[in-house]
């Protein structure tokens, strides 16, 4: 069974440590997303809610941010290869998938890790331009390097000194109650 996969190009590597490219915060967030690990289905399962489409990851491909990798994988029914014990082995990059893949829109009442992580990134870029200010450039950094969600709990307690340090206790117990609600249970 073929199945297709696609990666970050060095472009794409760029554009999420610099910005460089500016692309659009949707496009990024799908971008953030491809890790050369999970299938387009698998990706755009997790983005469907946020109106990410298959479109915007052809979008991603022709603009050269990814790279579609077709990977020989064998499938976990069939009793004739199965205990061969083979991995997946990617093959040749291809431009594009020779067959659009079809999604089905679930919906979920709490947020996907996705969203979550795309929820956090964002109210930790607002929040620190706007409460902090230039200070928060350091702080603004560790952000940008963050992949896990588990990133952000680790910046949480810094961040929260920072905002009582620039803006006082009340907003900083505001942002804060609004960041762990993020952080423990996705719904905002």
């Amino acid at each position: 069974m073929t199945v297709i996969i696609y990666d970050k190009t060095e472009k794409g590597r760029e554009e999420i440590a610099t910005r460089k490219h500016q692309l659009a915060s949707r496009l990024r967030t799908l971008l953030v997303m491809v890790d050369g690990k999970h299938t387009n289905d698998d990706i755009m399962r997790k983005v469907t809610g946020l109106g990410l489409t298959e479109q915007n990851m052809q979008e991603l491909l022709e603009q050269d941010f990814i790279v579609a990798i077709t990977v020989q994988s064998i499938p976990a029914a069939s009793n004739t290869h199965a205990s061969s014990g083979t991995p997946a082995t990617p093959a040749a990059p291809v431009a594009k998938p020779s067959e659009p893949a079809t999604v089905a829109a679930p919906s979920l009442p709490a947020m996907t890790d996705a969203e979550r992580f795309q929820a956090l990134y964002n109210f930790f870029n607002e929040t620190i331009k706007s409460a902090i200010g230039l200070r928060g450039y350091g702080l603004q950094l560790k952000v940008e390097r963050a992949s896990t969600i588990d990133d952000f709990r680790e910046l949480r307690q810094a961040y929260v000194e920072a905002v009582q340090k620039a803006k006082g206790p009340e907003m900083a117990r505001s942002l804060r109650d609004r960041l762990d609600q993020l952080l423990n249970d996705g719904n905002a």
